[in-house]
């Protein structure tokens, strides 16, 4: 019974939300959701679920060249999906914070009903 008021408290949230929303929110928005639109950038989300990892640690998980994944890295960063600290001499990347792994479950329970 608890976790269905939660989903409610929830839905009446969002609803808010939508109701709140101006032009430069949705552009956002949009942009945002630009970025989730590509399969190489999901898969590096995907491989940073589980902690941080440098360039070379993610481009032998998702069999990458450096060249693209730093690409791609550029654009999460620049999207504030991940950040990257400085390790030495290498960066080690991870999700900036749980709305990502939350934004990524929610799509993926959506395509799986």
């Amino acid at each position: 019974m608890e976790d269905m008021r939660e989903k409610i408290y929830d839905l009446e949230r969002i609803g808010d939300m939508v109701r709140d929303i101006d032009e430069e929110e949705l552009i956002d928005l949009a942009e945002l959701f630009k970025v989730f639109a590509d399969s190489t950038r999901i898969r590096i989300l995907y491989d940073l679920f589980h902690g941080g990892k440098s360039v070379s640690e993610i481009c032998g998980d998702i069999s990458m060249n450096q060249s693209a994944v730093s690409h791609q890295l550029k654009i999460l960063k620049n999207a504030k999906l991940v950040r990257a600290e400085r390790d030495g001499k290498s960066m080690i990347y991870s999700l900036a914070d749980e709305h990502v792994k939350t934004i990524i479950a929610m799509g993926k329970e959506h395509i799986e009903e």
